[in-house]
């Protein structure tokens, strides 16, 4: 499959082998290849998630037929414990069927499936097996979640907060918690500074998740945090779990975060070249931020491409740029490069491109190139 790219063509015959012989060692019964055989077969023409659902499959019907007999044989091959920095989709990519196992199969067995999760968070991630759990098992597997953020474990206090993220991408919207998510705040209370960069990283995707649909919520525990935890893990923490609320120019957001006079700040000239590009081209952005006030201020500067799209329509896109702190009548001139190429979440279409300059989420000048594909 040599066409293949992505993540999803690792998941194949030679997955179900590597998975196969970890566990023939100690099941010295089980048919390795023909559970590859089956897997390299059935997975043509099926995207990731589909394709995992395939090695589930076939392990299902190659382990013991009562579940709680059948997850020991797979715990058994889960391996060490992932350190700090080690990457679950580039170390223990291969164990994504055995978490899909017990979040396919285990909803009869919550007490055996809960403890399976944790074992298999240490050494990949169990964010997508929990969730069907916290739907349909709620209260144990919240109680659960509790004392997974005071783990020792810093992959299993990432759990906590990655496995109730409302809108955890690959995933299905946990709705309870998109409506109130008063309940995942409390799991993140007691991850707020935490030591461990993964956790912190989980901790400020899940507050933007919460911010997309409860700004004022999010922004006002982002202050509390601030003012009750004044440390540096806490301040990253907000500073990325507020990107969302930045990027669309809340004023809120941008004042919590330190930014002061975007109002008196302008724009005088701004230049895109050349005005007219074809995919591959590069462009070049320059202009000059000019604070008009008496007072020094610390402005977030980001720059906006309105991408056409197939209807005619733009779709905004703000490509963070910098944070300048400017004294009183200071001038300041920034020049950024700008790639037009492909990518897989973006399809260019020829048209009419609108560059706007924001300056703490204010438009204060405006440009245009053509594109032609």
């Amino acid at each position: 499959m040599a066409s293949e790219y992505g993540l999803k063509r690792y998941f194949d015959g030679e997955a179900a082998r590597l998975v196969g012989e970890r566990i023939r060692e100690v099941r010295p019964a089980f048919d390795v290849d023909g559970y590859a055989a089956e897997v390299e077969a059935r997975i043509v023409g099926k995207e990731l998630k589909d394709r995992v659902l395939v090695l589930a499959e076939g392990l299902r019907t190659r382990l013991p037929a009562a579940y709680p007999e059948a997850v020991p044989v797979l715990l058994s091959v889960l391996g060490d414990e992932l350190a700090e920095g080690q990457g679950m989709f580039t170390t223990s990519w291969f164990l994504m069927p055995v978490a899909r196992f017990v979040e396919e199969y285990g909803l009869d067995h919550p007490e055996v499936s809960l403890d399976a999760i944790e074992e298999i968070t240490r050494r990949h991630t169990g964010e997508y097996a929990v969730r069907p759990y916290i739907e349909r098992h709620h209260a144990l597997t919240m109680d659960r979640v509790a004392d997974w953020a005071v783990s020792p474990s810093h992959n299993v206090r990432r759990l906590a907060s990655e496995g109730v993220r409302p809108r955890l991408p690959w995933a299905r919207t946990l709705t309870r918690f998109v409506e109130d998510p008063r309940p995942v705040l409390a799991v993140l209370e007691p991850l707020r500074s935490d030591p461990s960069p993964y956790v912190r990283t989980s901790v400020a995707n899940n507050l933007n998740d919460i911010s997309k649909d409860s700004p004022d919520l999010a922004l006002a525990t982002a202050l509390r945090w601030l003012e009750e935890s004044p440390t540096p893990e806490t301040g990253w923490i907000v500073r990325h779990g507020l990107r969302t609320l930045v990027k669309k120019g809340d004023q809120q957001a941008l004042a919590l975060l330190g930014a002061t006079g975007g109002e008196h700040v302008r724009v005088p000239r701004l230049t895109v070249t050349p005005g007219t590009v074809t995919l591959g081209d590069t462009l070049a952005i320059g202009f000059d931020v000019e604070n008009t006030d008496t007072r020094p201020h610390r402005v977030t500067v980001d720059y906006v491409v309105h991408h056409v799209r197939g209807n005619g329509r733009s779709i905004p896109k703000v490509f963070k740029l910098a944070t300048l702190e400017l004294g009183p009548g200071e001038s300041r001139s920034v020049e950024k490069a700008h790639a037009i190429r492909e990518v897989r979440t973006r399809r260019y279409y020829p048209g009419k491109h609108t560059v706007d300059i924001q300056v703490n989420g204010l438009v204060r000048a405006t440009g245009h190139f053509d594109l032609h594909v």
